[in-house]
């Protein structure tokens, strides 16, 4: 991919953020994420790929836009052909709440690059490049938590584990408790928790949680790119939730699903499975002001936003602070996000 794509990329992001934060704090995931999805969708038309999403908002007749198989971009001669995953509000619910740590993400690869993940759950354990080779989720994760100690050099009591405080991992949480770890337990958004455990100089040393499959692809491009490390396993929906009759319904259609890609359930799916190279380019702009980015700041018809931007091809990351005169942007973009 050209390296000036990069930049382009961020202003999706940036559009994406921009959107949703009109709505902060309104009580409405729903139009919030509408309107981040329609402002990344058009940013996106402008820049000169062929693009494909294959990571987005759902089928094509679950969601209008990004829909997963659409393409996107000018499509003009000599194009990068290019596979995206997005996610535009990472954390709706704590966009329509006025919560810290929602995001617009992205991240574009070659075509062919993305595992094309069914939207069920997945088992996630995330390291940075100091603890890149300790990890195996075919062990116990009391074991890979010793392992992952070992090669940080320090005690089980000062490592410092990231999940989700979700009722799933209510008997995990007390576990790694129970092992002397320090456990940050999120409501949501584990996207940049993962780029915090690859970042030199943060807090997070491992994540380990069940989330999102979708959200798994997205934060393994941005694992590979900081040349951290990352398994997982795909879960069907009644190995989670209660085995209600819908569940076991909804979990079969995930298999079937899974077979149709020729992804095996419940197998353990290496970095190189989910992203095979890291020629990836991954763009994460702040809604809310989190631990990842500030959010975005409005001053009547001024907004400033911070971008991370990460370029997997040289391992650069930026971090970006721009200031946007709402008045100049392009008319449909100023409607949905004025």
């Amino acid at each position: 991919m050209r390296r000036e794509l990069a930049l382009e990329f961020s202003r999706v992001t940036e559009a994406a953020a921009l959107a949703g934060y009109k709505w902060l704090g309104r009580g409405d995931k729903n139009i919030a994420d509408g309107a981040a999805v329609e402002a990344m969708r058009l940013i996106f038309n402008q820049i000169d790929i062929d693009g494909e999403i294959v990571i987005g908002e759902g089928e094509i007749d679950e969601a209008p836009m990004l829909y997963i198989g659409e393409h996107v971009g000018t499509g003009k001669a000599g194009s990068d052909a290019v596979d995206i995953a997005v996610d535009p509000i990472e954390g709706t619910r704590m966009t329509a709440m006025g919560q810290s740590n929602a995001l617009a993400v992205l991240a574009v690869g070659e075509k062919g690059s993305f595992l094309r993940a069914p939207d069920m759950y997945m088992e996630k354990l995330i390291v940075g490049q100091g603890a890149k080779d300790a990890i195996d989720l075919e062990l116990s994760l009391e074991q890979n938590l010793k392992a992952i100690a070992f090669a940080l050099g320090k005690p089980l009591t000062e490592l410092t584990v990231a999940t989700l405080a979700k009722p799933r991992h209510d008997r995990v949480i007390k576990d790694m408790q129970g092992l002397g770890c320090r456990v940050f337990a999120i409501p949501d958004g584990d996207v940049a928790i993962s780029v915090l455990a690859c970042m030199p100089d943060n807090q997070v040393d491992v994540l380990y949680c069940i989330g999102g499959a979708p959200e798994g692809v997205i934060s393994a491009a941005v694992v590979r790119a900081l040349d951290g490390n990352m398994q997982a396993r795909l879960i069907p929906r009644p190995m989670v939730k209660e085995a209600t009759e819908e569940n076991i319904k909804a979990g079969e259609e995930e298999i079937r699903r899974c077979e149709e890609q020729g992804i095996e359930v419940n197998k353990v799916l290496k970095l190189e499975d989910l992203v095979k190279n890291d020629n990836v380019i991954f763009a994460a702009t702040g809604i809310t002001k989190g631990d990842l980015v500030e959010g975005v700041a409005v001053d009547g018809r001024m907004a400033t936003t911070e971008t991370l931007l990460v370029r997997g091809k040289s391992r650069t990351v930026r971090r970006i602070h721009s200031i946007h005169y709402l008045d100049r942007k392009d008319i449909r973009l100023k409607e949905i996000i004025l």
